[in-house]
């Protein structure tokens, strides 16, 4: 206040001077007070008018520059008013980040987000829940959801308003399902959360089966082995026909374990890391022990080719490498009438791939088996299979072992025409042996066959 007491005191004396002024040129006491009076107040007012103006006229701009920097009370309250506008400012700014943070939030999340007003107008939505509803995030803003999503049973669904259960819907661009939660907040808005179950979906199915054939497998050899055990409780039987059914229930035993030993196969291929590539198998090594089981499996019936001289070394676990090769080749002897041919071959691609190749002469496959033959226990014949051995999860195991050494499985078939099953392998994984090492693995190699 005090600067205001100050400009009062000039103005009054202003004032008095020009009342002195008036009363010494007209003679009369009271005019000259009155003057002085008069004066002193118009020129406070005036004084007072024009700093209000200019803060009258600063407040009705846009406030971006400072405000009118006066002494006393207007500059004061100018400057209480600057810094007010100030801090609201930065809190709206702090606020519009804070809200553009969490919408970029909301964006990046897989769920679909929809944000609906108490008329089901669309209020906000992030590109998730607009691929999910077939939306425009922009256009059909303010739109009612349920002229846009016109599926009957999620707008049945949001007509009942009962929302315990989540709504199970197909995805309205194209195949897949939808798991649809909507939650309501404040005074009758609602969020409708959007979550794409399709894999899931796929994956509880494949549980399913898997379950439902591992079941229907192992129940077939154990209703055999359950016959003959009650055959040879209840009948007497002579000693050739007892050794029928411990031969008949020997095999059903070893299939068994073959079927469970391929279990406990892919079990263990989908919960190991991936393997290092600085292990380096030799390939040879590996074809002459498979070429040892293949010609005792085929027992003179077949013409194989087996063992070509790749001096070729693949990076990755000798086990899982030998159990994929072993599989592909088995198959074919198993598969290839007496007679017939069964080759293995090795050559190398551009980029420094490579290329083992499985090749027989048998009745093939039909062009529609083919996308389906790495499925588990998946059978083009399931009556031959099972006569041959096989357990209907072989190609499941070399599939499994190809993408965990970064490579890939490629089949070709024709029916009467054989097939030819290729392993590629990727650069990285595939180098020429050094001499030392063909030394080392020559002399192994001929330790383990005549071990064998």
């Amino acid at each position: 206040m005090l600067p205001r007491l100050l400009m009062a005191l000039v103005a009054a004396l202003i004032g008095f001077v020009i009342g002195v002024a008036v009363r010494t040129a007209t003679g009369i006491d009271s005019l000259g007070l009155a003057v002085a009076v008069v004066s002193g107040v118009v020129l406070t007012m005036l004084v007072d008018a024009v700093r209000g103006h200019r803060l009258l006229n600063w407040l009705r701009g846009n406030q971006f520059e400072n405000a009118p920097r006066d002494t006393g009370l207007w500059g004061e309250v100018g400057y209480r008013i600057e810094r007010a506008v100030r801090d609201r400012d930065r809190a709206v700014a702090r606020n519009r980040l804070e809200l553009e943070q969490f919408l970029s939030a909301i964006e990046a999340s897989p769920n679909g987000v929809l944000m609906l007003d108490t008329h089901e107008q669309i209020v906000w939505c992030n590109r998730v829940a607009a691929d999910h509803f077939a939306l425009d995030p922009q256009r059909d803003l303010r739109q009612r959801i349920t002229n846009l999503v016109r599926a009957p049973a999620f707008v049945a669904y949001l007509q009942a308003g009962n929302f315990a259960e989540p709504l199970v819907l197909g995805n309205g661009r194209g195949p897949g399902t939808l798991s649809i939660i909507v939650r309501e907040y404040g005074e009758g808005m609602r969020l409708v959360l959007s979550l794409d179950v399709t894999e899931r979906m796929r994956s509880e199915a494949m549980r399913r089966d898997f379950v439902a054939n591992v079941s229907h497998e192992i129940r077939t050899p154990l209703t055999v082995l359950s016959g003959f055990i009650e055959t040879m409780h209840t009948l007497p039987l002579t000693a050739v026909e007892r050794e029928r059914v411990l031969v008949l229930m020997n095999q059903q035993t070893q299939r068994m374990q073959t079927l469970v030993a391929d279990l406990l196969t892919l079990a263990q291929l989908e919960g190991s890391p991936r393997p290092a590539p600085d292990r380096w198998v030799g390939l040879d090594g590996l074809l002459l022990r498979i070429s040892a089981d293949a010609e005792a499996l085929s027992a003179g019936r077949h013409q194989l080719r087996l063992k070509p001289e790749t001096h070729v070394e693949l990076a990755g676990i000798e086990s899982e490498l030998l159990s994929a090769i072993a599989n592909l080749v088995t198959n074919a002897v198993r598969y290839t009438p007496d007679g017939g041919e069964v080759e293995v071959a090795w050559r190398p691609l551009e980029g420094g791939n490579g290329e083992l190749t499985v090749i027989d002469s048998g009745p093939g496959i039909a062009r529609e088996h083919i996308p389906r033959l790495t499925e588990r226990f998946y059978r083009v014949d399931g009556s031959r299979s099972r006569e041959t051995g096989g357990t209907g999860l072989g190609l499941s195991i070399v599939k499994h072992v190809m993408q965990r050494h970064g490579g890939e499985l490629m089949i070709q078939s024709e029916v009467g025409k054989g097939s030819r099953f290729r392993l590629v392998f990727p650069a990285a994984r595939v180098r020429q042996a050094s001499d030392s090492a063909l030394g080392d693995e020559a002399a192994f190699n001929a330790a383990a066959l005549s071990d064998h």
